[in-house]
């Protein structure tokens, strides 16, 4: 099967099999996080469990440990959610980005870094729970924090699997980015706040080098709408660097957080680019001690 199959695979099944698993349906949620875990175990890896308890209910981040042979307590973490909106399939949010994370864990299964690579599906990154101290990412960060974790960048994939080649398929926040931006929604985008400028400079150096999709970016203020809209916003609290890489969501998906957002909307051939990249990205940055 390749890469492509085994995305498109995964998206079926986590957004069509399974369906709605928001915060309120717990039952889907549980069938995801199963899902996730025998896929995990599958590639003979392990899948850790990081549970917490929300308004009665039990919810859990699956975690996957790459130890570093060199600068073991230094890490990367590279993470997104497996929840969706209330009343949505999430084929695009965020199964294109949990998919994603399955092929990462496929491909770095049998590499060894000089530092640890933590790959992490998080939990409640939607509403109700969003931007709140209940966010699965929001709580691991904080783990990371308090246990004085040596965390040289986060990673966050949001919505990887949106892609046209019309004219004028792109908006953006404000007319302004029309000058700088192209405005056909064919290329991945690299997301960061000011504070983690030079980590979104690293980043895209690397990625632009393991693959030929188009690829933009942007360091800005949160008071450009949608920057610091995903798991990446719970690193920025603890003051770790952190980017998103995305489609750019609800500027170019007219599926978002809507119960359209299916399968086969999505371009699995770019998913897979935006997946070589991010390895790429991720071999880089893991293979030294330190962010430079």
């Amino acid at each position: 099967m390749s890469a492509k199959q085994r995305l498109m695979r995964t998206v079926k099944i986590l957004s069509s099999d399974i369906g709605v698993r928001s915060s309120f349906d717990l039952k889907e949620l549980n069938r995801a996080a199963e899902f996730l875990t025998g896929e995990i175990e599958g590639l003979g890896m392990k899948a850790i469990y990081e549970e917490y308890d929300v308004s009665g209910k039990t919810y859990r981040n699956i975690i996957v440990e790459l130890p570093g042979s060199r600068y073991p307590e230094k890490m990367l973490v590279v993470g997104a959610h497996y929840d969706t909106a209330p009343g949505t399939p999430g084929a695009d949010d965020n199964s294109s980005g949990v998919a994603g994370l399955l092929e990462i864990c496929r491909r770095l299964k049998e590499r060894e870094f000089v530092t640890t690579v933590k790959l992490v599906f998080f939990t409640l990154e939607e509403p109700p729970y969003f931007r709140t101290g209940d966010m699965g990412s929001y709580r691991y960060a904080r783990r990371l924090h308090k246990e004085g974790a040596e965390v040289t960048g986060m990673i966050s994939l949001e919505m990887i699997g949106y892609f046209s080649d019309s004219r004028h398929s792109q908006s953006f926040p404000s007319s302004l980015f029309k000058w700088f931006y192209p405005d056909t929604g064919n290329f991945i985008m690299l997301v960061s706040d000011r504070s983690s400028k030079r980590f979104l400079r690293r980043v895209k150096k690397a990625f632009i080098k393991g693959t030929d999709l188009p690829v933009e970016s942007i360091s800005s203020y949160p008071i450009v709408t949608g920057v610091d809209f995903s798991d990446h916003w719970s690193f920025y609290q603890f003051g770790y660097d952190a980017i998103m890489v995305t489609d750019t969501s609800f500027y170019r998906n007219p599926h978002y957080h809507r119960i359209s957002d299916k399968p086969d909307t999505l371009d699995y051939g770019r998913m897979t680019k935006v997946i070589d990249g991010t390895v790429a990205a991720i071999e880089d940055i893991a293979m030294t001690p330190a962010i430079k």
